[in-house]
């Protein structure tokens, strides 16, 4: 859970606002004067259900907690998320970026730049290269792929990079902080030298860092280096944050609907070249929450393949593993025996793992056998039967008394599935698949129910958002998902008014966008709470859309939430309307004052009728204002 959510959840919405403005009870909602503006009959709703507000008088505006607390105090949404962050205990993440370190990062990426240069300009033309040169024309690269990667040479002097560096004004402690020199007693020294090197780009194609590969023919025999040398930790690079060729693959894995996980550069690199744009690289780590995240920007089908050696590894298991945990869950639909419809929670992505030929990875399945690269992907299994077919390959190759063992250590993963009839068929899978005996059937099914129940303990109260107000959000949030992937629509965007977002965080966004459309700019710029909340959006599914179709699928977006608004506000005013006129019927008052009286009505007069009048005309006001918000809607 974020901390906008956090912070929403821990607030209520009529106690806060109940501070500021006197509220009575009109059916489930509140209503009030507007603090907003000059009234005197109470246009003003709060929604306990909905955790919202919204003026149906002369502001029209509503919002959530935090655009309440901006409009009252006059405060930006970092301020109101501070103030109400205070108040609920939560505590917030400061990283805003000042313009000094902006101007940092700016910098170092200016030394990234300049040194990918040097290296390619070294491959191209330094004698002392042509090992390198060698190495890549025996793996078959040609010289258009060498150009689009960059692929370069690092001299085996200390200072080639360095000296070339400072002739450009970078300072020694810029090039120490970019990775590109290690800080010696003499001063700073070339980090690569003597390697093959592969820049690594971010996915708006800046050069963030390098992976020096050596070259058995350049190496000291008596002092041999590692095989491949990465850029350490800086504040650019995070080789747990980053998939070597996104910045290239992007387009493709759009165009396919579909991401291609490999494990190091020249498995990404054959790949594009021989028009497999789709594949991206984890640079031999693996895979991170941090990498997929980075993915479910462009889609939610992943296949991961993997070589025959590693398939069943436990670092490769966790890698995959990782990918089905950060991709969230979606709510499906399902018929029970009965007739009765229930949902349970799936995946809301399709991941898949192939595993190549055995001895052969995916660089030379690529070369030698285009199409049965595409074979294997297209025949990906899904990964709980990856899982499930390493875990029993396992099994079968331990002694019998350990197998039970190895079974347990998978259970939590069919605990995790949330249909009981598909695990009662893959616990009788397990059994005769993996060699057990039917008496470990009763023990297999206890630990399963052991395995389940961590899970089944909610780690965070239930929030207490009601499902319309969850649609509205995901509809706001699928709106902004349009602006930021679509620069076509961009036109008709900006007419559209800052308070048609009600959450504080999407309004947020849009009013960045607004002012800056790059998401990749704007993520740099953004706190964490807002950073985090656009990734979320920008991971959404979106199908491949022409112009025409993304401006037709705005139109829609904005019209669908308009009318959703309007028939809850108006359901909720119509009950208000109703209870209005219930309690204030004749009936009613002299039901109340008999109670009152202990049945003696003449002793005290009835509430006066313009009191009453008052009060059921200021309800049927509030429905015709409604009814007028629907017609400036559908006009």
């Amino acid at each position: 859970m974020s901390a906008i959510d956090e912070i929403k959840q821990r607030i209520d919405i009529v106690d806060l606002i109940g501070e500021t403005v006197r509220l009575q009870r009109a059916g489930r909602n509140f209503k009030g004067l507007c603090p907003f503006h000059t009234e005197k009959t109470p246009s003003f709703i709060v929604s306990p259900d909905r955790q919202s507000w919204h003026c149906f008088g002369a502001c029209g505006t509503g919002g959530d907690v935090i655009t309440f607390v901006m409009k009252r105090d006059g405060v930006d949404f970092r301020e109101a998320l501070e103030l109400l962050a205070r108040r609920a205990g939560v505590t917030l993440s400061d990283t805003r970026r000042r313009p000094e370190d902006a101007e940092r990062r700016d910098r170092l990426v200016g030394a990234n730049e300049a040194a990918a240069l040097f290296f390619h300009h070294a491959l191209r033309e330094a004698s002392e290269a042509e090992p390198a040169r060698r190495y890549l024309e025996r793996r078959g690269l040609d010289a258009q792929t060498i150009e689009r990667f960059q692929l370069g040479f690092a001299p085996a002097a200390f200072d080639a990079l360095t000296a070339y560096l400072r002739a450009r004004d970078f300072r020694d402690e810029e090039l120490v902080d970019a990775g590109l020199a290690s800080a010696g007693d003499h001063g700073p020294y070339d980090r690569f030298r003597a390697r093959l090197m592969f820049p690594i780009r971010d996915e708006r194609g800046r050069v963030v860092g390098f992976g020096g590969r050596s070259l058995p023919e350049l190496e000291d025999p008596s002092r041999p280096g590692p095989k491949y040398l990465n850029t350490p930790q800086t504040p650019l690079f995070d080789k747990g944050g980053l998939l070597y060729a996104l910045d290239l693959a992007r387009e493709g894995i759009r165009a396919t609907g579909r991401a291609v996980i490999v494990e190091g550069y020249m498995d990404a690199i054959a790949a594009h070249q021989f028009g497999f744009t789709n594949v991206v690289a984890t640079m031999g780590t693996a895979l991170t929450e941090r990498q997929v995240s980075l993915l479910k920007r462009y889609t939610r089908n992943v296949v991961v393949a993997l070589d025959a050696d590693v398939a069943g590894s436990e670092a490769t298991l966790r890698g995959v593993q990782v990918i089905a945990e950060a991709v969230e869950r979606e709510p499906v639909p399902v018929p029970t025996w009965h007739g009765l419809i229930r949902h349970q929670q799936r995946l809301a992505a399709d991941i898949r793992v192939t595993t190549l030929p055995e001895g052969r990875d995916p660089d030379d399945v690529i070369r030698s056998d285009p199409a049965l690269w595409s074979r294997l992907v297209d025949e990906a299994k899904p990964v709980l039967e990856h899982l499930y077919a390493v875990t029993v390959a396992r099994a079968r190759a331990c002694p019998p008394v350990e197998r039970f063992k190895v079974i347990e250590a998978f259970l939590p993963t069919v605990a995790a599935i949330p249909d009981p009839i598909m695990q009662a068929q893959y616990l009788d899978r397990l059994l005769l698949d993996a060699g057990l005996s039917a008496p470990d059937r009763d023990e297999l099914r206890r630990a399963l129910r052991r395995a389940a129940r961590p899970s089944q303990r909610p780690s965070v109260p239930e929030p207490r958002t009601s499902p319309p107000a969850d649609a509205e959000a995901a509809r706001e949030a699928f709106c902004l998902a349009l602006l930021f992937r679509y620069p076509a629509v961009r036109e008709r965007g900006l007419r559209i008014s800052p308070e048609f977002f009600h959450l504080a965080e999407h309004r947020a966004l849009f009013l960045a966008w607004t002012q800056e459309p790059d998401a990749g700019v704007l993520a740099e710029r953004l706190q964490s709470e807002l950073r985090e909340r656009l990734e979320t959006i920008l991971a959404r599914r979106i199908p491949p859309l022409d112009e025409r179709r993304q401006l037709d699928a705005l139109e829609s977006c904005v019209w669908h939430l308009e009318q959703e608004r309007l028939r809850a506000w108006k359901r909720e005013t119509a009950l208000a309307v109703a209870d209005l006129e219930e309690r204030n019927s004749p009936s009613r008052l002299v039901e109340s004052t008999t109670a009152g009286n202990g049945g003696a009505t003449d002793t005290e007069e009835p509430a006066p009728a313009d009191v009453v009048r008052q009060d059921t005309e200021a309800g049927l006001l509030l429905h015709r204002r409604v009814l007028e918000w629907k017609r400036n809607v559908q006009s």
